[in-house]
């Protein structure tokens, strides 16, 4: 293969890897917003605690980003929708873990910095909403995506994809 037609490929591959990960950031951005919603009403208007209502959040948001992934970003009609919702489910549910205590951690870890509760109490009323934004976007690009996209959305033999990638 030529030079030239060689930069000509890797130059589409790049573009269209690029691509996948602009619409998966589109897709997270909607399940995040449906997420983040469904959380602040579960609190504000229900006054459910804001763990249990980040964990409820996560659910719908979760639920929407499947569909959205599965038909528009990754393209996974060759996959079995059975083993697409088995590796997805391993996936989501480190993801609502990560979010869950990650924003539960960050919280108690801000409340309990007096300097820094004081701080952004004053501008922000509900800090676990900047702990949770926080914790959404480090989850969604180190967790969420990078499994998506090599794991998740993938036709893979499941033993051969563990034993490939976790030998000792």
């Amino acid at each position: 293969m030529s030079d030239s037609v060689k930069g000509r490929t890797e130059a589409t591959g790049l573009r269209h890897a690029i691509w996948v990960f602009i619409k998966a950031q589109l897709s997270a951005y909607v399940a995040s917003f449906v997420d983040f919603l469904v959380t602040i009403l579960l609190v504000k208007l229900s006054g459910l605690f804001y763990l249990y209502a980040t964990f409820l959040g996560s659910i719908v948001g979760g639920m929407v980003n499947c569909v959205i992934n599965y038909g528009w970003v990754f393209h996974a009609e060759d996959c079995k929708k059975r083993h697409v919702a088995l590796k997805y489910l391993f996936v989501w549910g480190g993801s609502i873990l990560l979010n869950t205590w990650g924003t539960f951690a960050l919280t108690e870890w801000l409340t309990g910095m007096k300097w820094v509760d004081g701080l952004l109490g004053y501008y922000i009323k509900d800090i676990f909403i900047l702990s949770k934004i926080i914790v959404a976007i480090l989850v969604a690009f180190f967790w969420n995506y990078q499994l998506q996209r090599v794991f998740v959305y993938r036709n893979h033999n499941i033993r051969k994809f563990l034993q490939r990638h976790f030998r000792d």
